[in-house]
């Protein structure tokens, strides 16, 4: 339950004992007030957001007035923050939906938080790529917070996918770049330079004197997708695919398929890889 309306049998209840559980949103309103009107569909927009997070308990003022005084409510919209049976926040008039999440914010924790604590118990697990997608879904829905930025770079930069990670660091402001910013951007230079085997190197020489050579284009992607260096090993696939879509019997393109899945078909590198593919063939 999200949203509950209180009069006197539930107020107990609802108000006073709930708010032991979690936060509960106070919303004050009448019929003949304008600007609670326009105050409660965002409230109630918000409660099904934080899918639970908080209760809102909306109270008609004119038809509650015993709880409206008791709880000293003088002008109409008045919104209260309870916490552990008391009031603890709140505020009067219609405000914008910017200072209504700041002030939820401050209660409650962010609806991306569960998503950053279950990707990181996938990472501890190894489940690198589950883990990067929800990173990925918390960093949408944070609006590219910079804390889950750089938890989302850093997930990245573990999992070898390099560009993708700079390519989300160079997206932080000047001003938000500090010292987690720049550890991380460092790891990716070392990782560069340590990151690719005698075996990949002698195959890109190899590639390099002969460019046509679809057989030694397709081991160095199978190498590269071996450490995780998805994006370039998709691209060297994708030279091959568009030179012979059924090179050796499809094995091009059942290599560049597998490599989307080790990705994760959710993932957005896998989306974009998807696509291009299916502009290849169709």
């Amino acid at each position: 339950m999200n949203v509950i309306e209180i009069d006197q049998n539930n107020a107990q209840q609802y108000l006073i004992d709930e708010s032991f559980n979690r936060p509960v949103v106070v919303d004050f309103w009448a019929d003949w007030c304008a600007p609670c009107k326009q105050l409660m569909p965002l409230l109630e927009k918000l409660a099904d957001e934080y899918a639970g997070a908080f209760l809102l308990a909306k109270v008609n003022a004119d038809e509650q007035q015993g709880i409206s005084q008791q709880l000293g409510v003088r002008s109409l919209p008045t919104v209260m923050v309870f916490k552990d049976g008391q009031p603890v926040d709140g505020f009067s008039g219609a405000q914008p939906e910017t200072a209504v999440r700041e002030l939820l914010q401050k209660h409650l924790p962010s609806p991306w938080d569960a998503k950053i604590a279950e990707a990181t118990e996938l990472l501890d697990q190894g489940n690198s790529a589950d883990a990067i997608a929800l990173l990925r879904a918390a960093w949408e829905e944070s609006n590219k917070l910079i804390e889950v930025t750089l938890a989302y770079a850093g997930a990245l930069v573990e999992a070898n996918r390099l560009d993708e990670a700079e390519d989300i660091l160079n997206e932080v402001r000047l001003v938000d770049r500090e010292a987690v910013h720049e550890q991380l951007m460092a790891q990716i230079e070392l990782k560069r330079e340590a990151g690719k085997s005698p075996e990949i190197e002698a195959l890109e020489q190899e590639l390099a004197e002969d460019e046509a050579n679809h057989g030694t284009r397709v081991k160095l992607a199978v190498q590269l997708s071996t450490a995780s260096h998805f994006r370039e090993a998709l691209e060297h696939l994708l030279v091959v695919l568009r030179a012979d879509r059924d090179w050796n019997n499809g094995e091009a393109k059942r290599m560049y398929l597998d490599t989307i899945a080790t990705i994760g078909k959710g993932d957005p590198l896998a989306a974009e890889y998807q696509r291009k593919l299916f502009s290849i063939l169709y």
